[in-house]
């Protein structure tokens, strides 16, 4: 028996560790400790409301006292509750009838089994608190940065432990295409969402969301961290290139020059962060034609016509500006289109020649149409210029989707009809002929004799 309340004194000791490091509160351990006891009485005694539980943690000390009423002998009918006179006296000499009897319950009387029994409980009931610790803590910091270390990497998420020990999960879909993180590094990413399915908390971690850039600015840049300038949207496609768009109510203030800083000086730790992204950074405006010919930058805009209900812009542009609006693989016009809200339609200004991709409509899939539009290519030559397995990827299209395409924007540009201009040839040569032998003849011929016109 002394080995068994050793063992049950040193499930205290246990938890108390246990408390150290989790950081669980006085208050809570005592309470987790005492709701596996009364569990553990219960199933004993049926129940555990005549029972006092005493826990003194920092000493790995307890005490368990059971109460019943005393009873006259013939009277007992329950063990659990009541206790017969006869039986109270043999410990308390003058207690009488309706009193009280308390008496100090041995826990590890009750064999090895129960005590096994209760440290099953004590270990569910800690890893049920340590779960709920877990969301809870991190449920509060959803969209904050928290830096963590790598322990493991695999082939579609990178699990870290933060500095209580807790797993946190990356997914490779949450990594900019640029990280490239070995074990024990310490990363920075930004809480994304706390799943808990079937009360199993995981914590997942993003370095893609726009929030990480925002947090990242905040950091780098004072003005931005104390609310003088203002972040009103942020749209990227990680590792390649972001949009930011900011603003001041300060009239003294730059927000665009504030951000970059001297040289950039601001802006360069941030793009070592996001491994290289390229960043712009905005004056924000409710003019949308102003907006929009913002987002297109660096590409210079010759006109815009802006549909404010259908969120539409046509913009046209010298032909030489038209590469820099859309950008590398569609990257410009496409952000510029998430910043602003707005689907914009690129031209070439001054190509007479060329055929908007609406007026194709009847020959071509009105999707297609809006998925080669999406990625900035507006007319039919637009389409022809470009790369096909280029559109194919950008557009989301098949190989062959994109040959049928080119095949009917490219008869738009083929002379009307080859067979007539082969003809008008033919009769040319053979009139040069004819003429060649008359000039011949009127060698021989005497002066007012018909040319060949007259013939």
């Amino acid at each position: 028996m002394a080995r068994q309340k050793e063992e049950v004194i040193s499930m205290v000791d246990t938890f108390q560790e246990f408390k150290e490091l989790k950081n669980i509160d006085r208050s809570t351990m005592i309470s987790v400790l005492e709701d596996s006891f009364r569990s553990v009485l219960a199933k004993m005694f049926e129940t555990d409301e005549n029972f006092d539980i005493i826990i003194n943690p920092d000493k790995g000390d307890f005490e368990i006292y059971k109460n019943r009423e005393v009873v006259a002998d013939e009277d007992l009918t329950d063990p659990n509750l009541q206790v017969s006179l006869s039986e109270a006296r043999k410990t308390v000499d003058d207690i009488e009838i309706g009193e009280d009897f308390t008496e100090e319950v041995h826990f590890e009387k009750f064999g090895r089994r129960t005590i096994l029994n209760l440290r099953q409980t004590l270990a569910a009931k800690i890893l049920e608190l340590q779960k709920d610790l877990l969301y809870n803590k991190y449920k509060d910091l959803i969209g904050r940065i928290t830096t963590a270390e790598v322990y493991q990497i695999w082939k579609r998420e990178m699990l870290m432990v933060d500095e209580d020990g807790n797993e946190l999960s990356l997914p490779r879909s949450e990594q900019i295409p640029g990280d490239n993180f070995r074990k024990n590094d310490q990363v920075r990413a930004v809480v994304l969402r706390v799943d808990n399915n079937n009360n199993n908390p995981k914590i997942i971690l993003s370095r893609t969301a726009p929030i990480f850039l925002q947090h990242l600015m905040e950091q780098e840049i004072p003005e931005v961290a104390d609310g003088t300038i203002r972040i009103v949207k942020i749209v990227r496609l990680p590792g390649e290139r972001a949009k930011i768009a900011v603003e001041t109510n300060d009239d003294r203030i730059d927000p665009v020059g504030a951000c970059v800083g001297v040289k950039g000086g601001r802006i360069h730790g941030i793009v070592r962060e996001l491994r290289g992204e390229n960043l712009d950074v905005i004056p924000y405006t409710t003019n949308p034609s102003l907006f929009i010919q913002r987002a297109l930058s660096p590409a210079s805009i010759s006109q815009i016509h802006v549909n404010e209900e259908d969120k539409t812009a046509e913009v046209f542009m010298r032909p030489e500006e038209v590469s820099l609006a859309i950008g590398k693989n569609g990257a410009n016009i496409k952000l510029a289109c998430l910043l602003t809200g707005y689907q914009i339609d690129v031209y070439r200004e001054g190509d007479s020649n060329d055929i908007f991709l609406d007026d194709f409509s009847d020959v071509i899939e009105p999707w297609v149409i809006q998925a080669l539009k999406g990625i900035g290519l507006a007319t039919a030559k637009a389409v022809l210029d470009a790369d096909p397995q280029l559109v194919a990827d950008k557009a989301d299209l098949e190989d062959e989707t994109v040959e049928e395409v080119r095949a009917i924007l490219s008869k738009e540009f083929e002379p009307e009809d080859d067979e007539e201009s082969d003809d008008s040839e033919d009769s040319d040569y053979s009139e040069d002929s004819d003429n060649s032998d008359d000039s011949d003849n009127s060698d021989d011929s005497e002066e007012g004799t018909n040319t060949p016109e007259s013939v």
